[in-house]
């Protein structure tokens, strides 16, 4: 079981985030010598070896082809817009965005699971034609939310063609691509939220210089009028909802 995970995870690596002349063919075969090397305890040692080293690349890739980026972004400029300095904190921040995370991607890990993944453990398809399978509902949902003045951005860089469909585009092309589209909705859904309590600001702080109260921040009176507004217009809950509802 845990040779089938290494070769699957070893696979994606090998599609995302290398150039392709280095495929995940070449990522396999590595791995698979590297584990068939050892016997015994050692073949358990390399293993976990392995394991902790995939993960620590994969982080990253899962991060900047699911919908996190867009969503830790948003959450953050929401609170950044708010004053409310480390409320929430960063932890609930990071575990929100989590959730929602897995409640976005949902129905492509579903395909997945159904075409990719579970054929793979019950030994009915061979990896190559695992990863395959898992890289389609992928490819699908990040082109879905990227651009294509992004996507030919990196065609013109790498000196690509664009291919006639979707599923003859590289990973190493749609990744970047899909990063960028996503920094860019995020940052602007942030300018839209920043609006209502720069207004707020302003007033506040015009209405301090009117009365000759220099030394008094604005910013400290200013802070329970931005906390009521986003309570009575139930900020959290509308935040929420541009953010998923963005994804379909």
């Amino acid at each position: 079981m845990l040779k089938k995970v290494l070769l699957v995870m070893g696979g994606i690596i090998g599609l995302f985030g290398f150039p392709q002349q280095v495929g995940a063919t070449e990522i396999m075969d590595t791995i698979t010598s590297a584990l068939d090397s050892g016997a015994g305890e050692n073949a358990e040692t390399v293993q976990l070896f392995l394991l902790l080293t995939l993960l620590s690349f994969g982080t990253a890739f899962l991060v900047l082809t699911t919908a996190f980026t867009r969503i830790i972004v948003v959450l953050s400029f929401t609170r950044s817009s708010l004053g409310t300095q480390q409320n929430p904190p960063n932890i609930v921040i990071m575990g929100l965005a989590i959730f929602l995370t897995f409640f976005v991607m949902r129905p492509v890990t579903d395909e997945i699971m159904e075409d990719a993944i579970n054929p793979y453990l019950n030994e009915e398809i061979t990896t190559e034609v695992a990863i395959e399978r898992a890289e389609g509902p992928l490819k699908e949902f990040m082109a879905a939310q990227t651009r294509e003045k992004d996507i030919q951005l990196f065609l013109d860089i790498s000196g690509e063609e664009k291919p006639e469909n979707l599923e003859n585009l590289s990973m190493t092309v749609l990744t970047p691509a899909f990063a960028i589209s996503e920094l860019r909705t995020a940052f602007s859904i942030g300018f839209l939220i920043f609006i209502p309590f720069l207004v707020i600001d302003m007033v506040v702080a015009s209405i301090l210089m009117s009365m000759g109260m220099f030394m008094l921040s604005p910013v400290m009176i200013s802070l329970p009028f931005k906390l009521l507004l986003f309570v009575l217009v139930d900020g959290w809950y509308l935040v929420v909802e541009s953010l998923v509802s963005g994804f379909q």
